[in-house]
């Protein structure tokens, strides 16, 4: 590969890191806001389809991009994003907690108790967040180099959603038991919203799987890569 597609290689993965860290850092900042969307009048477990967090719409995101990295990049790469992900996460925790220390003007838009009200589970949230995520975002990402491998590259379709899906159960079961036992959802909400939490994001992998198609597709026809090639930028 010549230096000049390397560099731009490089710069996509940028762009790539950037959009995952946003989106992962976003949704656990607005998941404090839940809404309902109601394609079907079904129940399950108490709750109907879909009372979810507005957090978890950005969040598949997250696992387009990892695989869309694991797939050009390669393993190491997509690791290397979840890490920079977590400590994004961590870092921006930081600054909302010293920005919630510090008291608000008598002329400030946002009160102090407004913004608490925002912004005060964000560490549990964060944490809760952190753990599901560490949990899901590894095993998506180890799960889907072992149907490439097994596959030799082909079957795109295949290794993409069988990693997700497995992936997103584990991450909708983590922070819903975390944010259960410190007692920001009530017990009773729990089966309903994992049911919710995990087909909506079911139902979001299907529906991202063409545009995992048609990133790889760019990819390999602009670099010139053969199936299960991957491009190494060191």
């Amino acid at each position: 590969m010549q230096l000049k597609d390397k560099l731009l290689a490089q710069r996509v993965y940028l762009f790539l890191g950037a959009l995952f860290i946003t989106s992962l850092v976003v949704s656990n900042l607005i998941f404090q806001k839940f809404f309902y969307w109601y394609p079907v009048d079904i129940e399950i477990f108490g709750s109907k389809l879909f009372e979810i967090s507005v957090g978890i719409l950005p969040y598949p995101i997250t696992f387009l991009i990892t695989d869309l990295i694991s797939e050009i990049y390669g393993k190491k790469r997509a690791n290397d994003v979840v890490i920079a992900g977590i400590f994004a996460s961590f870092f921006s925790m930081l600054i909302i907690y010293t920005s919630n220390a510090v008291p608000a003007t008598s002329w400030s838009p946002v009160q102090d108790d407004i913004f608490t009200t925002v912004f005060g589970s964000t560490a549990i949230a964060v944490f809760a967040s952190m753990m599901a995520y560490l949990l899901a975002q590894f095993v998506d990402i180890q799960i889907y180099h072992f149907w490439k491998n097994l596959t030799k590259g082909k079957h795109l379709w295949l290794r993409n959603n069988f990693s997700t899906f497995l992936s997103q159960f584990v991450d909708t079961a983590t922070v819903l038991l975390l944010l259960c036992s410190f007692g920001k959802i009530e017990w009773d909400k729990f089966m309903g919203l994992l049911a919710a939490g995990f087909l909506f994001k079911v139902l979001i992998a299907v529906i991202d799987t063409p545009f995992l198609y048609l990133g790889v597709y760019i990819f390999r026809k602009r670099f010139k890569l053969k199936v299960n090639e991957e491009i190494n930028l060191l």
